[in-house]
């Protein structure tokens, strides 16, 4: 004979004992259908600024910063995105500069270590060009 027992703090966990005969015949319990999760960018093409790979950063107090850069990399093309997105960008990593305790990761060494670590703590000229953009003319490559 099988049973139900409430276990766990205020009995909030439901323990379900059943018996071999129980396993014998097939459920009938019907599993809602598993809709997929939506990723970074949303079927309409907008971005998904809840989406978790995001890391908060589009909360945070520079999230409004991120956010114009990021729509502006996900949207812009050729050399306009070269050109605008690059200055938002820098607008974003200046923010974040401010909030070296919540932007840097404590890695266990001092600021300089945790410089030559970040992209977000460099120089102009120390900046990596990102994949795709020739580096010599910051113009997009398709």
């Amino acid at each position: 004979m099988s049973y139900c027992q409430k276990l766990g703090p205020n009995n909030k966990d439901m323990v379900i004992f059943a018996t071999k005969e129980d396993h014998q015949i097939p459920s009938k319990v019907k599993l809602p259908e598993i809709k997929p999760q939506p990723g970074l960018v949303l079927e309409n093409g907008d971005i998904n600024w809840s989406c978790p790979c995001l890391g908060g950063l589009a909360t945070g107090p520079c999230g409004v910063e991120f956010r114009n850069a990021f729509t502006c990399f996900h949207s812009a093309e050729g050399e306009e995105q070269s050109k605008e997105c690059y200055s938002l960008f820098k607008t974003m990593q200046n923010c974040m500069e401010k909030y070296p305790n919540l932007y840097h990761k404590n890695l266990g060494g001092d600021r300089d270590e945790l410089s030559s670590t970040n992209t977000l703590s460099v120089t102009d000229s120390e900046v990596e060009t990102p994949k795709g953009v020739d580096k010599k003319d910051n113009i997009v490559k398709k």
